[in-house]
């Protein structure tokens, strides 16, 4: 099982980078990727980070989940970016889990993946999702393959969501007894 989260310039740091850490911790493999030329972004908060790849360097439909933090980049790209939702619609296609958190949930609104779908997100973004079932109280929802977060407060409920789906609920309880999450 190896995952894939895109990163991009503006993206919530811990929505990236502590889902990413606390996956990791649970031993699932997933690997960052970005399509900046020297593989570097700035998260929303000024951290640098160094992806694992650029885009052009690996095959994504070798992957068998897929992760996408929100942040202040959602609104600014959402219109305009190609390979994003190119991306998305082959996990889509292919049955495999995707998992979207905060704005994020807006690509896969915007590309009709949430229809019908129970699924939370930052307060506002919910607009690109008018046919889902926005569930405005829920930090994290699974509904079949679609895993959705609401913000940065709830990277862990979200990161468990994950682990339950691609392991099983003890691995998932395990990572909050390793973590002291109480």
């Amino acid at each position: 099982m190896k995952g894939l989260l895109v990163l991009f310039n503006e993206i919530e740091d811990s929505e990236a980078l502590s889902t990413v850490a606390l996956l990791r911790r649970a031993k699932i493999q997933i690997d960052t990727v970005t399509q900046t030329s020297n593989q570097e972004i700035k998260t929303a908060y000024g951290t640098r980070v160094k992806a694992d790849y650029h885009l052009d360097q690996l095959d994504y439909t070798k992957y068998d989940f897929l992760v996408i933090a929100g942040g202040p980049y959602v609104s600014k790209i959402i219109e305009t970016e190609k390979k994003l939702p190119e991306i998305i619609q082959h996990f889509y296609k292919e049955n495999k889990v995707i998992a979207a958190i905060c704005a994020a949930p807006r690509f896969l609104g915007k590309l009709g993946i949430l229809d019908g779908k129970n699924f939370t997100c930052f307060p506002g973004c919910e607009k690109d999702m008018p046919k889902g079932n926005y569930m405005p109280n829920r930090k994290a929802i699974t509904d079949g393959k679609i895993i959705t977060g609401r913000s940065a407060g709830a990277v862990i409920e979200f990161t468990y969501h994950i682990i339950e789906k691609l392991k099983n609920k003890e691995a998932a309880e395990r990572l909050l007894n390793e973590i002291i999450y109480t």
